[in-house]
């Protein structure tokens, strides 16, 4: 472990947060100013400052797994859109993401993955990239 502080492992997270989620990102974390900042601040120092930027996988491949794990645990929704577009942000497909959700869906059911495609859907529209074709 580093001798790094707090706010140091805050700063280098904001950083890895902000070239991953963009604005997304941001948003999650001032949505948590007012009820819970520790959280926030945990999203970003921990999730994103020691565990996200971890030399062991590619963004690209984080995402994947990311955008799986979202897809089966449904209800969760608002995540996996903050995550379909950092998986755009680092360099995934549409086709890509369509088909990883597809892939889940021998995982985890349907019904879990019509909703994580409706949520792809939402972003690729916001983007300008529908429609998906392969």
């Amino acid at each position: 472990m580093s001798a790094e502080t707090r706010q140091d492992r805050f700063e280098h997270g904001m950083k890895v947060l902000a070239a991953v989620d963009g604005e997304a990102g941001q948003r999650v974390i001032d949505s948590l100013a007012d009820v819970s900042p520790e959280l926030g601040h945990q999203v970003v120092a921990w999730a994103f400052g020691d565990i996200y930027d971890r030399p062991g996988l590619a963004p690209r491949d984080r995402q994947l797994v990311t955008l799986g794990i979202l897809t089966a645990l449904g209800g969760c929704e608002p995540q996996l859109e903050v995550h379909v577009n950092a998986a755009l942000n680092v360099g995934l497909t549409p086709n890509e993401i369509v088909e990883a959700l597809l892939h889940s869906a021998v995982y985890c059911g349907m019904p879990k993955v019509l909703n994580a495609t409706s949520v792809a859907k939402k972003v690729f529209a916001e983007r300008g990239l529908l429609p998906v074709t392969e």
